[in-house]
């Protein structure tokens, strides 16, 4: 497994829910309180803001980790864009994988260093 791999078996198989969403499905609404990030594990997924899309996330990518770290209201509509299977992950699961696996921390450092360039650059 390189640095930026998950090993989603190992999360399937260690009580992380999964979930499988036909495409177009609702992950959840900006406002909706957030108590879970997101790892995709096959398909798409559509970030929007306004209506407008903000990040396509795709295998191994993860969303809604905003709202898990500081507690607030989620900030945009996630939606799924094909059909796709995606891990949940809660606060006890993200402290583990963060102690337990080295590079996890940095892949989520590296996302939200990336999306906040990005809305940046939207300015």
């Amino acid at each position: 497994m390189s640095e930026q791999e998950i090993n989603y078996d190992m999360l399937a198989n260690s009580g992380y829910p999964v979930q499988e969403l036909e495409a177009g499905a609702s992950i959840f609404k900006e406002g909706d309180a957030g108590d879970n990030m997101f790892i995709v594990r096959a398909g798409e997924v559509q970030i929007k803001r306004g209506g407008n899309v903000v990040a396509t996330v795709g295998p191994g990518g993860i969303f809604g980790e905003m709202a898990l770290i500081d507690g607030s209201p989620r900030s945009a509509d996630a939606y799924a864009k094909t059909d796709c299977s995606l891990v949940a992950v809660n606060e006890r699961g993200f402290i583990f994988l963060v102690t337990e696996t080295p590079y996890f921390a940095i892949n989520v450092m590296r996302t939200l260093a990336d999306r906040l360039r990005a809305m940046n650059s939207l300015i």
